[in-house]
């Protein structure tokens, strides 16, 4: 008997959340007598929470633009340890009754990045002047970490993740097989961006154009009409234009979400003239706009090679 064909069974959205406004935020005092993990969030924190739980519910109510949400739509959460990502999640939690939530899983690998133990408020002044002389990605903080560090233990949740789509871990948890389900990370700022940086490839040149989402910000990744996930398909280009994201990599998001997925392994080469001088400026304007083999779309990676990356 013929061996059954693996089909994976992707979430329509992935949704990235920063944390409401916290006390550390309004104050950065907090940080020098309260440890960065109990930090909590501000009243304001709070209803920013709330809002972003409703604005998530109007996300998947109104479908994915061609045809409305499956009546049967599921979330599940993923979400930091610190107190004011739990807050967070607490107050998006409202937006949704106990049957549309099939789990929820503190992981702490989406953690904020470590900045030392508590934070003397003058001396955090210079160390973030170096930092920004040093580099946003490569800087370690004294007694804490790098955003390089932070990528490490965010890979390793995306290959925790992955296992958890493909063993069905996620959907198991789902009485009725729910059609639609939409995995929702409340995690931190600079979390948030590395964990982008890392599932579209992105550089750490792109990473350092980068803007830090605000309170309760998200960024939705969307499957597209190929298969991909994209920004592209929630968000518009004005917004990915705000977050920092450079023409080469909105037009990537672009493609990804008009794209055939898996088209593009081993046919397309990447954007390389980054990495190489001796090109001649033909080669450098064909691979500006290159195209695919069947299709003639910009190139990009697959979600699947994550897995193998």
């Amino acid at each position: 008997m013929a061996e059954e064909e693996f089909v994976r069974k992707l979430p329509l959205r992935i949704i990235l959340v920063r944390h409401g406004e916290s006390e550390g935020n309004r104050d950065d005092s907090m940080y020098t007598r309260t440890p960065d993990h109990q930090i909590a969030l501000t009243p304001e924190g709070m209803k920013q929470a709330e809002e972003c739980g409703r604005k998530i519910r109007r996300i998947i109510e109104q479908g994915n633009g061609e045809s409305v949400a499956a009546p049967d739509w599921r979330v599940y959460f993923y979400v930091s340890p610190y107190k004011r990502t739990l807050c967070t999640l607490k107050g998006i939690g409202r937006a949704f009754e106990r049957e549309r939530i099939i789990g929820v899983r503190e992981e702490v690998r989406l953690r904020e990045q470590d900045f030392g133990n508590f934070q003397e408020e003058e001396r955090m002044k210079i160390i973030k002047q170096t930092r920004a002389r040093f580099g946003r990605f490569f800087y370690r903080f004294p007694e804490g970490e790098s955003a390089a560090d932070v990528f490490d233990r965010v890979s390793s949740f995306l290959e925790s993740l992955w296992r958890d789509i493909d063993m069905s871990r996620i959907k198991n948890h789902c009485d009725n097989g729910s059609s639609e389900l939409n995995l929702i990370i409340v995690s931190h700022g600079l979390t948030s961006r590395v964990f982008l940086m890392k599932w579209f490839k992105w550089t750490t040149h792109q990473f350092e154009l980068l803007n830090n989402p605000q309170n309760c910000d998200i960024r939705v990744m969307q499957l597209g009409s190929g298969g991909e996930y994209s920004l592209a398909v929630h968000h518009s280009k004005e917004e990915l234009d705000e977050w920092g994201l450079s023409a080469e990599m909105i037009a990537d998001q672009e493609s990804r979400a008009k794209g055939n997925r898996g088209h593009w392994n081993g046919h397309c080469p990447r954007f390389c003239s980054q990495f190489f001088d001796h090109f001649a400026p033909d080669d450098v304007k064909e691979e500006q706009e290159p195209t695919c083999p069947n299709n003639g779309s910009t190139c990009s990676s697959s979600s699947s090679e994550i897995l193998n990356s």
